[in-house]
């Protein structure tokens, strides 16, 4: 892939994603990246660390963490390929692919290697990365991430995202929150007037027929294919895991096991699920400043 930025607005078409913009301390742009189209939102100055959502996500569901790190740090958030508003062409989305997106968004976005914040499908990413480009990133922090070990979802989580990804409906929405976060409740009066939008825009996106194409690339090309612990252990840059001990779509226990092998400290999240930032993000920021507070020749 080739990539050219571009200072041209996106277009946020859907009233529900401009009510999440609104009093983020970010710019909002389109990078070029040879056949994909990539929103990225961008604040602060600092230390660079780039924040990678998950499948059927969204940068602007960072929204309640971007505030906290601006203040320190430089964010850079993007939309994955072909998920939130990116579109990609007639070519292949998998993982070498997406090892090529991140490389031309970093080269676009960061004069410095940043460090890598990736949660679920935006984790598998980040390691894939680190292992074929480690002199170009600072550090690893995976959060809840797919591809680390074979994956056992809790049934009532698949059966809530085959009928979300089925009939995207309000009620079924909520099911869907339902199995994946751990208190949907508390997150809804974290997130206030916001939360209402989240969900009319992930709604949105689930009609959206180009983001299902690609939503199942992904999922089957990157997120549901595990990482050989070989290759993880030449891992150079310092690499942390962040983990709801809720979590039942991928379960606490891959943490834990994955920390005692490859020796990567683990701040687990108490009662959470599967989206930390989502569900608790004064104590995700805490976890992840700690995180990067390691010294990035540790090894």
């Amino acid at each position: 892939m080739t990539g050219s930025g571009s200072r041209q607005d996106p277009g946020n078409a859907s009233g529900y994603l401009a009510q999440l913009m609104t009093g983020l301390p970010v710019t909002d742009r389109t990078l070029d990246v040879g056949e994909t189209s990539t929103p990225v939102l961008e604040g602060g100055a600092g230390a660079a660390v780039v924040l990678l959502h998950g499948i059927g996500g969204y940068a602007q569901e960072w929204s309640l963490v971007i505030p906290r790190l601006v203040g320190q740090h430089r964010v850079v958030v993007p939309d994955l390929p072909g998920l939130g508003r990116s579109r990609v062409g007639a070519g292949r989305v998998d993982a070498a692919s997406a090892v090529d997106w991140l490389g031309h968004v970093i080269d676009q976005t960061c004069a410095e290697p940043p460090t890598l914040v990736g949660h679920s499908l935006g984790g598998s990413i980040a390691a894939r990365f680190a292992i074929e480009h480690g002199d170009r990133v600072r550090q690893v922090v995976l959060v809840d991430s797919t591809s680390l070990s074979r994956q056992r979802p809790a049934p009532g989580v698949v059966m809530a995202i085959l009928r979300f990804g089925a009939r995207p409906t309000l009620a079924n929405h909520d099911r869907f929150l339902r199995q994946v976060l751990f208190d949907p409740e508390r997150a809804q009066a974290i997130w206030g007037d916001r939360w209402s939008a989240t969900a009319g825009y992930e709604i949105e996106l689930a009609h959206n027929k180009d983001v299902s194409r690609a939503t199942g690339q992904l999922l089957r090309r990157i997120a549901n294919r595990r990482i050989p612990r070989e290759q993880l252990a030449r891992v150079t840059p310092p690499v942390s895991l962040i983990w709801g001990t809720q979590d039942r779509l991928m379960k606490y226990g891959i943490a834990r096991q994955t920390a005692d092998q490859l020796r990567w400290p683990l701040y687990p999240i108490q009662d959470c699920g599967h989206g930390p930032h989502i569900e608790r993000p004064e104590t995700f920021v805490e976890a992840l400043e700690a995180a990067m507070a390691i010294p990035s020749s540790a090894t």
